[in-house]
């Protein structure tokens, strides 16, 4: 399996012609019918060989865990982030292995992330203060870690990291504060949705490896967007009144139209859960108890078919609409 990175790589090294590239590309949109740049592309499982290795890093990483616990948490956890950048220099750097990139970037970061609390608590620091070390230094980490191997998620997890430093930080000098966190996560979601479109503006066709990057960014604002906003209103109440339940409904529209219009779905993915539930309260209101939830999800599930299907006009209706130098950073529609 193969990549659109290692087809422009093959360009590179003069083994294919871009010409060529460009109509093998042009082949494989006809026979599927849709065009490649509108299907989010990304590599995650290039053979069951994938599936094995990770079963077996999973294994070996636990049993280093659990070996090393006994000299303390932190260094059971600083174990693992060391196993899984060993492991990385030939599972990714050496066999370019998708799945087991993505789980030992995980590991790498998240023993980090976990692992450093501990050591600072021996100092009798502060949570907060630990917590805030802890983000920094992952965030340091996760760019070490993409210099080294180019991991795509990679950059997505050092931008959450650095989301949650600045948390960490408000609420290590402002303790009162804490009803704003979620202000700073809307933010940092917002920081972090800006930062993918800058890596998708650079790639607009999604030939490379920036569009790969591009994917997990989005993937990583869109809960911190939709779960912040869907919080402020409240949408798990029991009682919703009608207005609230509509202002739900077009809120999710509108993550609709910013989906299609950047030709991501990220962010309909991730307002899903939310606007069930609100259409779901919506028929109950209204009298259609136990029967509400089937009905919402044969109709939302309809109308992600359809709109799956036909995604590509659905595209060109919308961003049509749109000033040209706001279309000229957008991905093609033709």
């Amino acid at each position: 399996m193969y990549t659109n990175q290692d087809l422009e790589d093959a360009i590179q090294q003069g083994i294919f012609d871009s010409a060529a590239v460009m109509q093998f590309r042009d082949f494989v949109a006809k026979q599927r019918n849709t065009r490649g740049v509108d299907e989010e592309s990304f590599r995650l499982v290039t053979s069951f060989n994938d599936i094995f290795v990770v079963i077996a890093i999973a294994l070996l990483l636990i049993s280093t865990s659990a070996l090393t616990d006994v000299y303390g948490e932190a260094i059971a956890a600083f174990s693992v982030s060391v196993m899984s950048w060993g492991l990385s220099e030939f599972f990714v750097l050496k066999r370019r292995m998708a799945l087991p990139a993505i789980v030992l970037l995980v590991t790498y970061t998240g023993s980090l992330f976990i692992g450093i609390p501990f050591f600072f608590d021996a100092f009798g620091m502060a949570y907060e203060w630990r917590f805030l070390f802890a983000a920094l230094i992952t965030a340091f980490g996760a760019w070490l870690h993409w210099k080294r191997f180019q991991v795509p998620i990679t950059v997505a997890a050092g931008a959450l990291a650095i989301v949650a430093a600045v948390i960490a930080l408000v609420m290590a000098i402002f303790p009162k504060m804490a009803e704003f966190v979620s202000i700073i996560t809307f933010l940092g979601g917002v920081g972090i949705f800006m930062v993918a479109m800058y890596w998708d503006t650079s790639d607009p066709q999604r030939k490379t490896l920036r569009s790969d990057v591009a994917f997990w960014l989005h993937l990583s604002a869109s809960p911190l967007i939709v779960h912040t906003v869907f919080s402020w209103l409240d949408v798990f109440r029991v009682e919703q009144s009608v207005s609230s339940l509509v202002g739900i409904i077009a809120l999710y529209f509108v993550l609709s139209v910013i989906s299609l219009a950047v030709d991501r779905r990220a962010f309909m993915v991730s307002s899903l859960v939310y606007v069930l539930y609100a259409l779901a309260q919506l028929l109950d209101n209204y009298g259609l108890a136990g029967n509400s939830f089937a009905y919402v999800g044969a109709v939302i599930g309809l109308s992600l078919l359809l709109l799956s299907a036909f995604w590509h006009a659905a595209r060109e209706a919308i961003v049509s609409c749109f000033p040209a130098a706001l279309r000229a950073v957008l991905p093609a529609t033709r």
